[in-house]
């Protein structure tokens, strides 16, 4: 993963975490795809976004991603990314 890109991202019990939360955009999509291009496994990515990232969720699809909104913080929109099978 390259830590040139936007925003913050950790591993916690083998799930990356990618913090775009406060970026204007492009950086949320630029840290986001560019985080999932350098991934070589297939476990979830959870997203922790400030907004509903309307123009993402083409491009996941597009490269085989599916989104899944679950609970996260007050005024925070947290994304479950799986990889399709």
């Amino acid at each position: 993963m390259t830590s040139a890109l936007p925003g913050t991202h950790w591993l916690e019990k083998d799930t990356l975490h990618i913090n775009v939360r406060g970026l204007s955009p492009p950086d949320p999509m630029v840290a986001i795809l560019g985080r999932l291009e350098g991934l070589g496994q297939s476990a979830p990515v959870i997203i922790h976004h400030d907004r509903d990232p309307i123009y993402l969720y083409p491009e996941l699809t597009e490269r085989g991603w599916s989104s899944t909104r679950i609970p996260g913080d007050p005024g925070e929109v947290r994304l479950r990314l799986t990889k399709d099978a």
